[in-house]
């Protein structure tokens, strides 16, 4: 099967099927900020503006590498990316090796002329960067014009999937290789199973501008590849991976660089709540996607809400600013504490 025709299904299935973690969550729901009876402040001065990786930005979101490589992708992308581009927020285009096997294809990533100064993100998975080097990540940041290049780690989903490619022997030291050969920003990116601390701290020294967690408990690609193929071993490892929480607290406190938080994240707490723990910026995908099938206006509609929901969530612990909610106070319960406590973190603050 090519690559076009499994982004076809990739992209039916997370639009109409189940494909959340069935047992395992994001490990939010363990997180509690602390709520400030006085804030001494008034909703109207929270200010969720911040800087990412020398781009400015209206708030701390990133809409995560969805769409791409299939004819009814274009729509979609060109949506996604123009209300990216109003709202001031991060835009990154789903894997470009569908562009590379047909060059027709090229035309459903390309999204400049509806959003000429979108944070812009191009996608290429690690195995694809193994074989082509930099002048392959090169070539997908300028297919695109894009701003920066987003490196997918999926052995998950190649481990199951039956057309995949499980071939990681030499990742560690293509990351590195890329990120010397390159001059613009490379974003090591999970894809629902999460990153440790310890692979973080890897990341980091190969060079990496910035890592997203991508945790377990939001969107699961061996569920994806279950409806896809209904192959029993996807069910096997529907819930596999480290919670978005636990990767999120535990990367931020083992890294230097910006971490983003993705992984289930469904509402502006649960952003807050990400942010209290270090992330710098959250992701989004599922949700979004889903709203962009009742048009652009329910994109819009998602995106303003989910950010008023962070507003509110800062409004309410006293925080003006997003340095002042990572700073403030979080309780950690549950198995998120138990998790972190075995990963020898230190899970309470302030």
């Amino acid at each position: 099967m090519s690559t076009k025709s499994r982004k076809e299904e990739h992209l039916r299935i997370c639009m109409n099927e189940d494909v959340e973690g069935l047992l395992k969550t994001s490990g939010f729901e363990d997180i509690e900020l602390l709520h400030r009876a006085l804030p001494e402040m008034d909703l109207k001065d929270v200010d969720v503006s911040t800087r990412f990786l020398g781009f400015d930005l209206k708030a701390p979101v990133m809409i995560l590498p969805m769409t791409g490589g299939h004819p009814a992708s274009l729509k979609i992308n060109r949506m996604l990316a123009s209300v990216a581009e109003e709202m001031g927020l991060v835009f990154a285009v789903g894997s470009l090796r569908s562009a590379f096997e047909n060059s027709s294809m090229v035309k459903t990533y390309q999204v400049r002329d509806v959003a000429p100064h979108v944070f812009l993100v191009a996608n290429i998975g690690l195995q694809q960067l193994t074989k082509g080097g930099p002048q392959l990540a090169v070539k997908a940041v300028e297919m695109i014009d894009a701003d920066a290049l987003s490196i997918h780690l999926n052995t998950l989903q190649e481990a199951v999937q039956l057309e995949g490619e499980p071939a990681y022997s030499r990742g560690l030291s293509t990351i590195s290789t890329i990120c010397r050969g390159v001059d613009f920003p490379v974003i090591v990116k999970e894809t629902g199973a999460g990153i440790s601390g310890a692979i973080a701290i890897e990341i980091e020294k190969a060079g990496a501008s910035a890592i997203d967690v991508s945790g377990a408990g939001g969107t699961s690609w061996s569920a994806v590849e279950f409806y896809r193929k209904r192959n029993p071993i996807c069910l096997t490892f529907w819930d596999w991976g480290i919670p978005t929480a636990v990767c999120t607290a535990e990367v931020s406190r083992r890294v230097k660089i910006p971490v983003i938080s993705s992984g289930g994240i469904r509402s502006g707490i649960d952003a807050a709540k990400a942010i209290a723990l270090g992330a710098s910026l959250v992701g989004l995908a599922l949700p979004v996607l889903r709203a962009s099938k009742r048009g652009e206006r329910a994109v819009k509609r998602y995106l303003q809400r989910f950010i008023q929901e962070l507003r509110v969530a800062m409004f309410l612990t006293g925080a003006r600013k997003l340095e002042e909610l990572r700073k403030g106070k979080i309780i950690v319960m549950g198995r998120t504490r138990e998790w972190l406590e075995a990963l020898g973190v230190r899970w309470g603050k302030g």
